[in-house]
């Protein structure tokens, strides 16, 4: 983080103390030396900040100038604010407001016709100990149409909203039922909310089905997120218009490594292989490792109705027990997967290392490959540990690489979140009849290690540069520093445990909780020690400014490697393509605007596959009641 950052960030943070201890005092007259000690200031910097703020606050009419260097807060009226409101499951509603250190509370009686996340008009009064507000105008409703459950009475039907955070429910008149039935899940949009009415009005716009059947459920879920389930027709239509094969013209234009032993390692259940490894023994003792991705860009032009469809969905979705695509099958299974014994173009990244990993030379750039093998991770994992293969030298020693990358992150303060994933074993009516832990083993690693190569590599050929030039346009994976009041609240939660996490800033944060998991190993809490470190970390998003990625801890990190199930990978790749040969990729505007609607896709995404796990888990636990775990 720049000193500038960490400037503004402490000016904040000093700001709203002092607003707060002007609130608590009534009308004290304080200066800034009272102040700073009420605040445990004695650096003379920090001081000298306070005295700022104070003149600043001035400025604002916050606060007055009782006497010279003494002040006390005002009186202030009370004030508007718009945003977007949040109604938790009780009803209480809460804004934040730059106008105020902390939320502005609202009563369940004052949100009025404000539904969760709607543009709001608030009145709020500044001068209680915490702000406080009432609706006084609906601007804009973040959405009209709602998932729930048909609940029909002898005189009236409602539909209750499966989000919880909508907390009323649906009138619907009989003759806006479109067929639905009691026990039905379906889709609703608000036609009216008379002023008397204490619930909006709403029709019925689409059944789904009964309620508790897989598929219904599984299509309430990507209803609620705005997820879609199909494609158009006119992208249907266009990917099956793609040709599969490649041309000689295309081949001369590619570096070739079809005669290179090239494998991919992937889940049993995957069809989409967007990445394969290449290896090669040079004659002097180093190895030339080729991360080889599908290259997308070739078939997915700029502005076409394919690209269109994938900048609108940004990213693959992944339900408990389906997958919903952001490219058409044809070209995500088809077409673009790196599937065994076939020509597939690529976009790879290749580098020479030496037997401790080091990296010698990096080439970038268009290739064509020929996978020789298909390995599920349990298969690779067995030759790693001593099961005969033909390509056990190969895996063994990618294997020993990867290790030694991943000690060398670790050692630059990567924070190791690695954990188990939990997946529902399904019978042939979606229902849960078991739960499978999978760990990572070191057949996930190698190919996590090499990823995070390709993809720090590449972000460092375009971003990386000498002093006194200008980066070119590009799209950066960037993950903050942790906030310091969540670090403390995982501090105070692992002490519960028994574990002393110490008080860290910054770059000193990683260290101190890795080392919380490392001691947490093995214990019953393990797994909830990981939950609650990473629910301390900033969100990882999209942006074309780059400010490196603090888990990883690296100062250059893109995404790359899954063209086809992430839409930045796809325009990382048109980039990288555009600079190789001297022509302009798209403008700095341009590609932000694609970063903040990706990761807000991307959050959604998450959103519906956590949604559709609980789902699952729920459906689990009914038929074990009575049992005990472990």
């Amino acid at each position: 983080m720049s000193k500038k950052k960490q400037q503004d960030k402490l000016k904040q943070k000093l700001t709203r103390n002092i607003l707060a201890i002007f609130r608590n005092s009534g009308q004290q007259k304080l200066n800034y030396k009272q102040l700073s000690a009420k605040l445990l200031i004695n650096r003379p910097h920090e001081r000298m900040l306070v005295s700022s703020i104070l003149s600043q606050l001035k400025q604002d009419g916050i606060i007055k100038e009782i006497e010279r260097g003494k002040y006390s807060s005002i009186k202030r009226e009370k004030v508007l604010v718009e945003g977007n409101i949040d109604i938790t499951r009780n009803g209480t509603g809460y804004l934040s407001s730059d106008l105020f250190d902390s939320d502005i509370y609202i009563a369940p009686r004052y949100t009025g016709k404000a539904i969760h996340n709607d543009l709001v008009l608030v009145e709020a009064d500044p001068n209680k100990r915490k702000p406080e507000g009432r609706v006084i105008k609906v601007v804009k409703r973040n959405r009209d149409t709602f998932v729930g459950l048909v609940e029909a009475g002898k005189k009236q039907i409602f539909v209750i909203p499966d989000d919880f955070k909508i907390n009323i429910d649906f009138y619907i008149p009989i003759e806006q039922l479109n067929g639905a039935k009691d026990g039905d899940k379906v889709i609703v949009k608000i036609t009216d909310w008379p002023e008397r009415a204490k619930n909006p009005f709403a029709k019925v716009v689409k059944v789904l089905g009964k309620s508790g059947d897989h598929n219904v459920e599984m299509h309430a879920i990507l209803h609620e997120y705005g997820l879609p389930i199909d494609f158009p027709n006119n992208v249907k239509q266009a990917a099956a218009s793609i040709a599969e094969g490649i041309t000689s013209e295309e081949i001369d234009k590619r570096k070739d490594f079809r005669s290179i032993t090239t494998f991919t390692i992937d889940p049993l259940d995957a069809k989409d292989f967007d990445d394969a490894l290449s290896f090669e023994k040079l004659n002097n003792g180093n190895y030339r490792i080729g991360v080889h991705i599908a290259d997308v860009s070739h078939y997915v032009t700029p502005g076409s109705v394919i690209d269109k469809e994938a900048w609108e969905r940004s990213t693959s979705v992944y339900l408990v027990d389906r997958v919903v695509p952001m490219l058409p099958e044809i070209l995500s299974n088809v077409i673009c997967s790196l599937r065994p014994n076939e020509d597939k173009l690529t976009y790879s990244a290749v580098f020479e290392m030496d037997n401790n990993a080091m990296v010698k030379n990096v080439w970038i750039g268009r290739t064509i490959i020929h996978s020789n093998k298909r390995f599920t991770y349990d298969e690779a994992q067995e030759i790693i540990e001593g099961k005969d293969s033909e390509f056990k030298t190969e895996l063994i020693t990618l294997n020993n690489l990867a290790k030694k990358l991943r000690a060398d992150r670790f050692d630059h303060g990567s924070i190791d979140f690695g954990g188990k994933e939990v997946r529902f074993q399904l019978d042939e009516n979606g229902f849960p009849i078991g739960i499978q832990k999978k760990e990572m083993k070191d057949a996930n690693r190698l190919i996590e290690e090499f990823m995070l190569l390709a993809n720090k590599k590449i972000s460092e050929s375009v971003g990386k540069i000498k002093k006194g030039q200008t980066a070119k346009p590009f799209v950066y994976r960037i993950h903050d520093y942790p906030d310091e009041v969540k670090l403390e609240s995982l501090a105070t939660f692992a002490h519960k445990f028994g574990y002393v996490m110490q008080k860290v800033k910054n770059k000193g944060a990683a260290s101190a909780i890795n080392r919380l998991i490392h001691a947490s190993q093995g214990q019953p809490e393990e797994e909830l020690i990981k939950t609650m470190a990473i629910r301390s970390m900033a969100k990882a998003v999209y942006s074309v400014s780059n400010i490196g990625h603090y888990g990883l801890a690296f100062d250059h990190y893109s995404h790359f490697t899954s063209p086809i199930r992430r839409y930045p990978d796809l325009v990382v790749h048109r980039l990288l393509y555009a600079y190789a040969n001297n022509q302009t990729g798209e403008t700095t505007t341009e590609l932000e605007n694609m970063c903040n609607h990706a990761s807000l896709n991307e959050k959604r995404a998450t959103e519906a596959e956590r949604a559709s796990i609980k789902y699952k888990q729920v459906e689990y636990l009914s038929n074990q009641i009575g049992e005990e775990f472990s």
